[in-house]
C-alpha cells in the first residue's frame, strides 16, 4: 500500500487540446487483371486533438496517454477523378465505345494514439505509440463497384520540447512521424472481361508538427 500510495503521489494528470499541421503521404497501386495503374500524392492539412496522460509513472519519468482526433481529415487535397474509355472488350474481337467517369476519395476518423514518453532532459521527450484509425473509402464509380472500408494500426515516432507555462500549465512542440501498415482493397464487380476484381493497394504516412496545450492536476 505504501508503495503504490507513493507512486501514486510522485504522477500528475495532465488533460489538453493540440493543433497539428500534417503531411500525409498516400501511394497506391491498381491492379486490373495484368494492368497496373500506380499514383502518390501528398496532402497537407490542419488537425486538432485532445489528449490525456498520467505522468512520472513511478518516477521513473515516463508518461503514457491516450491522444485523440476527433475529426474527419481527407487523404487527398480534393476528389480524385478518371474518365476510362473501353474501346474492345476483353479477350474478344467485339468492338464498344464505353466512357465512365471515375471520383475517389478516401476519409481517416476515428484516429487514436496509445503512447508513452520519456523524459530525456526536464525539457526534451522521446516517444513512440501505437496508433489506430478507420479508412473508409468514398468512391462514385460508373461501373458500380465499391471498395468498403477498413481500420488501420500504425507506430507513431517522435520527439518533443516541453515548457511550463505557470504553476499547472505547460505549453508543447512536437514532430512526430506515424507509418501505417499496407491495406489492401478488393473492388465488388470485375470490369466487364475481366474475370478478376480490381485490387488496390494503399500506403499512407503521416508527418506532424504540433504545438499543445495542456492542464496538469
Amino acid at each position: 500500500i505504501s508503495i503504490f500510495s507513493s507512486s501514486y503521489a510522485l504522477a500528475e494528470f495532465t488533460v489538453g487540446v493540440s493543433g497539428a499541421i500534417a503531411n500525409i503521404e498516400a501511394s497506391g497501386t491498381e491492379t486490373e487483371g495484368n494492368e497496373k495503374t500506380s499514383k502518390s500524392l501528398n496532402h497537407i492539412t490542419p488537425v486538432g486533438s485532445i489528449f490525456v496522460e498520467y505522468n512520472d509513472v513511478m518516477g521513473s519519468g515516463i508518461t503514457l496517454g491516450v491522444d485523440y482526433i476527433p475529426v474527419t481529415a481527407d487523404v487527398a487535397d480534393g476528389v480524385q477523378k478518371r474518365t476510362d474509355t473501353e474501346l474492345s472488350v476483353t479477350g474478344t474481337t467485339t468492338t464498344t465505345s464505353t466512357t465512365r467517369n471515375q471520383k475517389a476519395q478516401a476519409e481517416m476518423n476515428d484516429h487514436l494514439t496509445f503512447y508513452a514518453a520519456f523524459d530525456v532532459t526536464d525539457n526534451v521527450y522521446l516517444k513512440a505509440g501505437y496508433v489506430t484509425v478507420d479508412l473508409e473509402t468514398t468512391e462514385s464509380l460508373d461501373t458500380g463497384s465499391k471498395y468498403g472500408n477498413e481500420t488501420m494500426d500504425g507506430i507513431l515516432l517522435g520527439v518533443g520540447f516541453e515548457s511550463e507555462m505557470g504553476n499547472s500549465m505547460i505549453g508543447r512542440v512536437e514532430l512526430s512521424h506515424t507509418s501505417y501498415e499496407e491495406m489492401t482493397f478488393k473492388s465488388s464487380t470485375a470490369r466487364t472481361g475481366v474475370g478478376v476484381n480490381n485490387v488496390i493497394d494503399a500506403d499512407i504516412d503521416i508527418t506532424q508538427v504540433k504545438a499543445s496545450l495542456g492542464y496538469k492536476f
